[in-house]
């Protein structure tokens, strides 16, 4: 049966993302926007969380857990990355000036795509889903997503000029300032946080508690991911 008080919260959550993703395109190169794993993410969560809103909104069955979980994960760790690496000063990829240097519209997409949209899809998971959905195979398939985006940031790195200001989208995938081998070594340690993550993501999902009741479910106790 339809659930509009959780398709409302989706579409939000939906509409906090795109707002984000589209002030940034609005005041800088869409391209370059683009180029970001939290636009990435964040686009993700647009879909995925609007997709969600409109399947409880009609009352359909929810998106597959590895589509739900898969952008939880990603979303997690664009906030912590953010948090505890990019806007951290005691951190060796410090880039806390730059960050509180942002005024006005910039700003808010800040704060939208690090801050706003993983706090309120994890959220969203704690409070709107059904627990138990999640499998330990899940954690491995979404390393596809950071995988994919590690190729893609060396491929559009190597065939910019040198002196492209965001030749490297990230301090810790410069390789112009690590070399291939210190910025494998970051994405290494890097995708062993996601898996770990991801692990911790499906244990804790097996063991939460259902928190909405029944009347916020529109799915049966074995079909998971976003209802």
């Amino acid at each position: 049966m339809p659930n509009r008080f959780t398709a409302v919260v989706r579409g939000l959550i939906a509409l906090a993302a795109a707002t984000g993703v589209t002030i940034d395109c609005a005041h800088g190169n869409p391209l370059v926007v683009f180029s970001f794993f939290t636009i990435w993410t964040n686009t993700a969560v647009a879909v995925v969380l609007g997709l969600g809103a409109l399947r409880a909104w009609t009352g359909r069955p929810p998106l597959p857990a590895l589509w739900t979980g898969g952008t939880l994960l990603c979303i997690s760790v664009v906030g912590l990355v953010f948090h505890l690496v990019l806007d951290n000063p005691s951190s060796g990829f410090d880039q806390a000036a730059a960050i509180d240097a942002l005024t006005g519209a910039r700003a808010v997409s800040n704060q939208l795509l690090h801050t706003v949209t993983p706090i309120c899809v994890a959220l969203d998971w704690l409070l709107l889903t059904r627990p138990g959905a999640y499998r330990p195979r899940h954690a491995a398939l979404w390393l596809a997503a950071p995988g994919t985006y590690l190729a893609f940031a060396l491929v559009r790195g190597a065939l910019l000029p040198a002196d492209h200001p965001t030749r490297y989208t990230y301090p810790f995938l410069d390789v112009a300032a690590h070399g291939y081998a210190g910025v494998l070594l970051n994405a290494l340690v890097l995708g062993l946080a996601f898996y770990a993550l991801g692990l911790l993501l499906v244990l804790a999902d097996r063991f939460r508690p259902a928190v909405a009741g029944r009347e916020n479910r529109i799915s049966s106790l074995g079909a998971g991911g976003l209802k």
